[in-house]
């Protein structure tokens, strides 16, 4: 069984206190029904920052900046895929990108 990383893309803030904890809810029942598999629930990330091979930074998160990750165990990448189409940052108009994370 191989390790992916889900990346989250996009999506959008709740604008209710009650929105948020719908979206919470989802997020806590998405995760909690891939039960073991899930290495590490992770995290929302704020605006990152980027360091280019010449010393710059750009601090504006890039073309697609990621919103937050998971950690995932899978048997397959297609496996790995199909747990992601259930992510409900797709509802909000975010993506998913996912990909193995190789042993070293």
């Amino acid at each position: 069984m191989a390790k992916y990383v889900f990346i989250y893309h996009g999506g959008k803030m709740p604008e209710s206190e009650e929105e948020g904890a719908k979206v919470m809810a989802e997020w806590q029942a998405w995760l909690g029904g891939m039960g073991e598999a899930v290495v590490d629930p992770g995290n929302p990330v704020g605006l990152s920052s980027t360091v280019h091979g010449n010393g710059t930074v750009s601090e504006n998160g890039g073309s697609n900046p990621v919103a937050g990750y998971s950690l995932v165990n899978a048997d397959s990448m297609a496996q790995a895929l199909d747990k992601a189409k259930g992510c409900p940052i797709l509802k909000a108009n975010g993506s998913v990108e996912v990909a193995e994370a190789m042993e070293m």
